[in-house]
């Protein structure tokens, strides 16, 4: 007994895994650097990194609870970046030790000496290696605030 069923199906399959399969080589592989705000809170981040020319600070990306948003497009061209965070609803904030200016409103600062001379505040960014890979992403938690504390 045949079964045209299955030739059919057969039929329609093999063309669909085939156009999958070529879509899935031919895209490109998404490489950037991104902030998931895994906390209950919105928060606003800065981001500090070093490029041809020198240091950068940029800010601020503002995230809502529980987001995730692209800082950097593209493959990452430093090992090292460099993160501070603020929690708009509950007060406090992520910090580091290396230090970069940053601004209340948005800012694009480039250099790191003379913060407050030049008129900007100056704050501790705390450091992520990405290890060198072309693609990060950056989780911020409540555990994981620095002097932060189990609720």
């Amino acid at each position: 007994m045949t079964r045209p069923y299955l030739s059919i199906v057969r039929g329609l399959l093999v063309p669909f895994f085939l156009g999958i399969a070529t879509l899935a080589l031919a895209s490109p592989a998404k490489a950037d650097l991104r902030l998931c705000n895994m906390t209950s809170s919105r928060v606003g981040v800065a981001l500090g990194y070093r490029d041809g020319q020198g240091w950068v600070s940029e800010g601020w990306w503002n995230l809502g609870v529980r987001s995730c948003q692209t800082l950097l497009r593209g493959p990452l061209a430093a090992r090292f970046y460099y993160v501070y965070a603020v929690d708009y609803d509950r007060g406090g904030e992520w910090t580091g030790q290396s230090f970069l200016c940053t601004r209340e409103r948005e800012f694009s600062v480039r250099g790191t000496e003379d913060c407050l001379a030049r008129g900007f505040d100056r704050n501790g960014f705390f450091e992520v290696d990405t290890g060198q890979q072309k693609s990060w992403t950056v989780q911020l938690t409540d555990a994981n605030r620095p002097g932060s504390r189990p609720q």
